[in-house]
Protein backbone atom coordinates (compact mmCIF):
# COMPACT_ATOMS: atom_id res chain seq x y z
CA UNK A 1 0.00 0.00 0.00
CA UNK A 2 2.66 2.49 1.02
CA UNK A 3 4.85 1.48 -1.93
CA UNK A 4 1.91 2.07 -4.28
CA UNK A 5 1.31 5.53 -2.84
CA UNK A 6 5.00 6.43 -3.11
CA UNK A 7 5.11 5.10 -6.68
CA UNK A 8 1.93 7.04 -7.49
CA UNK A 9 3.34 10.21 -5.96
CA UNK A 10 6.55 9.98 -7.95
CA UNK A 11 4.71 9.11 -11.16
CA UNK A 12 2.17 11.90 -10.64
CA UNK A 13 4.88 14.46 -9.99
CA UNK A 14 6.81 13.39 -13.09
CA UNK A 15 3.66 13.41 -15.24
CA UNK A 16 2.71 16.85 -13.91
CA UNK A 17 6.19 18.10 -14.73
CA UNK A 18 6.12 16.59 -18.25
CA UNK A 19 2.65 18.00 -18.98
CA UNK A 20 3.32 21.26 -17.09
CA UNK A 21 0.27 20.60 -14.95
CA UNK A 22 0.45 20.82 -11.18
CA UNK A 23 -2.78 20.71 -9.21
CA UNK A 24 -1.29 19.89 -5.84
CA UNK A 25 0.20 16.83 -4.22
CA UNK A 26 -3.09 14.97 -3.67
CA UNK A 27 -4.08 15.37 -7.31
CA UNK A 28 -0.58 14.23 -8.35
CA UNK A 29 -0.86 11.12 -6.16
CA UNK A 30 -4.32 10.36 -7.53
CA UNK A 31 -3.14 10.80 -11.13
CA UNK A 32 -0.11 8.62 -10.47
CA UNK A 33 -2.12 5.80 -8.86
CA UNK A 34 -4.91 5.87 -11.45
CA UNK A 35 -2.28 6.31 -14.14
CA UNK A 36 -0.58 3.16 -12.88
CA UNK A 37 -3.74 1.14 -13.38
CA UNK A 38 -4.46 2.78 -16.72
CA UNK A 39 -0.86 2.45 -17.90
CA UNK A 40 -0.82 -1.22 -16.85
CA UNK A 41 -4.00 -1.85 -18.81
CA UNK A 42 -2.66 0.09 -21.82
CA UNK A 43 0.66 -1.74 -21.82
CA UNK A 44 -1.16 -5.07 -21.53
CA UNK A 45 -3.26 -4.21 -24.60
CA UNK A 46 -0.09 -3.34 -26.52
CA UNK A 47 1.78 -6.45 -25.28
CA UNK A 48 4.46 -4.29 -23.63
CA UNK A 49 5.98 -4.79 -20.22
CA UNK A 50 8.51 -3.18 -17.92
CA UNK A 51 9.92 -4.95 -14.94
CA UNK A 52 10.79 -3.83 -11.45
CA UNK A 53 10.05 -0.67 -9.54
CA UNK A 54 11.37 1.62 -12.28
CA UNK A 55 9.03 -0.12 -14.72
CA UNK A 56 6.11 0.45 -12.36
CA UNK A 57 6.92 4.15 -12.13
CA UNK A 58 7.38 4.39 -15.90
CA UNK A 59 4.09 2.63 -16.57
CA UNK A 60 2.31 4.92 -14.10
CA UNK A 61 3.92 8.01 -15.66
CA UNK A 62 2.77 6.99 -19.14
CA UNK A 63 -0.75 6.32 -17.83
CA UNK A 64 -0.88 9.62 -15.94
CA UNK A 65 0.39 11.60 -18.95
CA UNK A 66 -2.31 10.03 -21.12
CA UNK A 67 -4.94 10.82 -18.47
CA UNK A 68 -3.83 14.46 -18.25
CA UNK A 69 -3.92 14.70 -22.05
CA UNK A 70 -7.43 13.18 -22.18
CA UNK A 71 -8.60 15.48 -19.38
CA UNK A 72 -7.33 18.51 -21.28
CA UNK A 73 -8.92 17.24 -24.50
CA UNK A 74 -12.30 16.85 -22.81
CA UNK A 75 -12.09 20.23 -21.03
CA UNK A 76 -11.01 21.97 -24.23
CA UNK A 77 -7.76 23.48 -22.91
Amino acid sequence: MLAGIITGLIAGLIAGWIMKSSHGILWDILLGVVGGFFGGWLFEQLNLSWGGWIGSVGTAVVGAVVLIWLFRLIRGK
